[in-house]
């Protein structure tokens, strides 16, 4: 039997797994939930691979490893269980399967993922250099993994990281890298009717800076640079002491990155008196297509031998993990997770069909990489 059928033959218990962590909710904030849902994996994990995995808890996020043979990793396989989605989400969006098509929250970003890659590693006749890191906080930035995952990936011949595909399944060969600011801006209050003149105004120069941050943006670098949540005052009839705004920086190359670190760290007031302070900077660094190329032509070759349409490839803006493996030079291809869409988002989904063919690819690709580094 090939390892595509086999991997076919497996999708009922595939479904199972993806039910139990799909209904276990795991927002990332919430560190019990998130403690409770890496029970359910450890003990899904153990059920499929014969093994439990190493429990590691930092800043009381929990991450799950499991690392087969003595030795440094030959491949990395990479996923989180941690989602953006509150507890209570079940309730309006349940998990189900419905003409072909699975729903629920953390369904596609990236609890299938998970349960591909818990099944294609026990799929594995020779599993000597893999190692499996599930972490449970990369949807706040991986504050607390990100070591751990470095330190992973350094000794690491390939990353393969199972976040959900681009659309059509294509696989992400290419990444923004990702910074994350918060400008705070010190004013002083007054009377907004009575002596206004004796106020500093927050908010206004909170204006002048989120100009100023825009002019940062350069499209035809394909460098992004946007103000999202914004505050300012306390009161409707007071001249505001205080403001406040986040900024998300998204860049192709680590050039860029450093420029608008370093213009965002020269801002300076406009309005006389106010004070800015600017907080935080790059948070993952860009994955380039460089670090995808070989992995993408074995993968193609995987998927070839495996009788499965080449997927295609894509260049995303959103930032993973994957970054962060890229970062310490380790050849990296991110994408190879669920097929399907609406990650973050009501309509998110996967293709049931696609769940055992993903898995056979990353069976296939971890086996040639283990064979040949």
């Amino acid at each position: 039997m090939s390892l595509r059928e086999r991997l076919t033959r497996r999708l009922p218990h595939m479904l199972e797994d993806i039910a139990e962590l799909v209904e276990c909710e795991s927002p990332s904030a919430d560190l019990a939930a998130v403690a409770r849902s890496a029970d359910v994996l450890a003990a899904v994990g153990q059920r499929r691979l014969g093994v439990p995995p190493e429990r590691i808890v930092l800043d009381g996020h929990t991450h799950l490893r499991w690392r087969f043979g003595s030795g440094p990793p030959t491949v990395l396989l990479l996923g989180h269980h941690d989602t953006v989605w509150p507890i209570g989400s079940l309730r309006d969006r349940p998990y189900e399967v419905t003409d072909g098509i699975l729903r629920g929250p953390g369904c596609f970003d990236m609890k299938v993922g998970i349960v591909q890659a818990l099944h294609a590693v026990a799929e594995l006749d020779d599993r000597d250099g893999v190692t499996l890191l599930v972490t449970g906080d990369e949807e706040l930035g991986s504050p607390s993994s990100r070591s751990l995952i470095e330190q992973e990936a350094a000794g690491a011949a390939a990353a393969l990281v199972l976040e959900a595909s681009a659309a059509r399944g294509a696989l992400k060969t290419a990444r923004k890298g990702m910074s994350r600011y918060v400008v705070h801006v010190e004013g002083l209050a007054a009377h907004a009717g009575l002596e206004p003149e004796r106020g500093i105004n927050a908010g206004v120069e909170v204006a002048h800076q989120i100009l100023a941050v825009l002019a940062l943006a350069d499209p035809s670098r394909g460098t992004s640079v946007v103000p999202t949540t914004m505050s300012a005052g306390s009161a409707g009839n007071t001249v505001p002491a205080n403001g406040t705004f986040v900024v998300d920086v998204r860049v192709h190359d680590i050039d860029e990155q450093r420029r608008v670190d370093l213009a965002l760290r020269k801002l300076q007031p406009v309005v006389p008196g106010t004070r800015l302070n600017v907080e935080g900077g790059p948070n993952r660094p860009p994955l380039p297509s460089s670090a995808s190329e070989a992995l993408y032509e074995r993968a193609a070759a995987a998927a070839r031998d495996l009788g499965l349409p080449v997927p295609g490839r894509a260049a995303v803006g959103g930032a993973s993990d994957g970054n962060l493996t890229a970062g310490v030079g380790t050849p990296t291809l991110d994408g190879l997770g669920a097929v399907g869409g609406g990650a973050h988002a009501d309509s998110e989904h996967v293709v049931v069909a696609e769940i055992p063919h993903r898995a056979a690819l990353v069976a296939a690709l971890t086996r040639a990489l283990l064979e040949q580094p």
